[in-house]
């Protein structure tokens, strides 16, 4: 009986330890999982104020006067445009 005591005393002593490895794995991978969050918080935050600059710099107003100031460009008089028609779609039989 002794015998039976100690056995399940030392199992009970490894379940316990297996336990409290376990509850600190899991709280290591919840803290990195939280940074991990913060830092794609921080990327979409980055990627939005590159989609705001991107906007910003081909505002049709801006390339146009950098067109005309910068590069003395002109838009060239009806006259001298031609219009080239778009190839026929491709029917399939």
């Amino acid at each position: 009986m002794i015998r039976l005591n100690l056995v399940l005393a030392g199992i009970l002593v490894l379940c316990a330890l297996m336990l409290v490895t376990s509850q600190h794995k899991a709280r290591k991978l919840f803290v990195e999982l939280q940074k991990q969050q913060e830092v794609a918080k921080q990327f979409e935050v980055e990627y939005g104020q590159l989609q705001l600059e991107q906007s910003t710099w081909a505002m049709h107003s801006r390339v146009e006067k950098i067109a005309a100031n910068n590069l003395q460009m002109r838009v060239p008089p009806s006259t001298r445009v031609h219009l080239v028609p778009p190839p026929p779609a491709l029917s399939n039989p």
